[in-house]
């Protein structure tokens, strides 16, 4: 798959692909390119008799390459966007999700430590367990651990 057979069959509007060329009776030029969502939430399509995941293409129509992963920015995937997807590799991706739903703490990255009866601020960080000590208040373990992310990692870091 590459670029300009995407920009051959389909145009870009608001986050949406729609057909250009009529490829087979069923395809109605100016329609929205047909997708679903799958088990992980994320539209996937069929272009070509392939399935892809439809933000990847989607980059892949704008930037003529294909990374190794494609992040959306706000966190939502169905937000396919060009302005909201940018190149990842699988650290940063991991960096941008949003807080696990068992969380308790109500900050990411901050759960109680039943050994020390503090709330414990740590994080991976590729391949890497990183620890940022134990606190008593959690609103300060809340803010180290913001602190911490936004050291490792960068601009790809969420705090929700």
């Amino acid at each position: 798959m590459n670029a300009n057979e995407l920009r051959k069959h389909l145009e870009y509007k608001d986050g949406e692909l729609y057909w250009i060329v009529k490829t087979n009776r069923k395809v109605v030029i100016g329609t929205v390119f047909k997708t679903t969502i799958n088990n992980a939430g994320y539209r996937i399509c069929s272009f070509k008799g392939k399935t892809y995941i439809h933000h990847r293409l989607i980059f892949l129509f704008f930037n003529d390459y294909l990374p190794s992963q494609v992040d959306h920015i706000d966190g939502n995937p169905l937000n396919n966007r060009i302005e909201n997807l940018r190149p990842a590799n699988s650290f940063q991706n991991q960096a941008n999700r949003k807080a696990n739903k068992s969380n308790k703490s109500g900050y990411k990255n901050v759960n109680w430590d039943e050994r020390s009866k503090c709330w414990e601020v740590k994080f991976m960080h590729q391949s890497k367990k990183m620890h940022f000590g134990y606190f008593k208040d959690i609103e300060l373990a809340g803010l180290v651990a913001m602190e911490a992310r936004n050291k490792y990692q960068g601009e790809y870091a969420n705090h929700g």
